[in-house]
């Protein structure tokens, strides 16, 4: 059973008004203009920190990354689920689903299905067995690897394996300091029960 992020944090994102270089720093995470998230707002109180990690996370949500959207966020929604990172998958699920084609029975299989079920097409599934096989054992199988091969580029294949592991990371961080969940983040799905946001307030 997946145990949802917790709501009190053990160390309290930063709040407005932000010393410049964290308001710079910020910026360059969310976006000018933005509020920027909790997880942000957590991850800057270790400043240099933030700006070494910073490279990477822009490489895979920008434009220089040669995967797919779909393929990405399939990987990123696994990964967080497997990891009981709700808030990570969630802030996933509200921002990028819809532009990765993501329907709300792949968003709840990604938390409580398997590779098997219906909704996913073949390559799709690979993805899924991926995570689940570097999640479970830290390798992936020849019969797996064979498959991804004629999928993927031995480019693409290099950012699965490190995007996989990149989001084993933030779902780390997340759940170790007990990121607050975002008021507009989607929820886990209940089983039985659809993926959503929560009502408003």
């Amino acid at each position: 059973m997946i145990e949802t992020s917790k709501t009190k944090p053990r160390i309290a994102p930063l709040e407005a008004p932000f010393a410049p270089e964290v308001a710079g720093e910020l910026a360059r995470w969310q976006g000018s203009g933005a509020e920027p998230i909790a997880l942000f707002r957590t991850l800057t109180r270790h400043l240099p920190l933030a700006q070494a990690m910073f490279g990477l996370g822009h490489y895979f949500l920008g434009r220089q990354s040669s995967l797919k959207i779909r393929d990405r966020e399939i990987v990123i929604d696994r990964v967080c689920a497997r990891c009981g990172c709700e808030y990570e998958w969630g802030v996933h699920a509200l921002i990028f689903a819809r532009s990765a084609g993501l329907d709300q029975d792949q968003l709840r299989s990604s938390v409580l299905g398997t590779a098997g079920d219906e909704c996913w097409t073949e390559a799709d599934a690979l993805l899924i067995r991926m995570v689940d096989a570097l999640h479970d054992g830290g390798t992936i199988p020849d019969d797996l690897w064979s498959a991804m091969a004629a999928h993927w580029t031995i480019e693409q294949l290099f950012e699965l394996l490190i995007l996989t592991g990149w989001y084993h990371a933030i779902s780390f961080f997340a759940n170790g300091v007990q990121v607050p969940l975002e008021p507009l983040g989607v929820r886990f799905p209940i089983d039985g029960k659809k993926a959503g946001t929560p009502p408003m307030r």
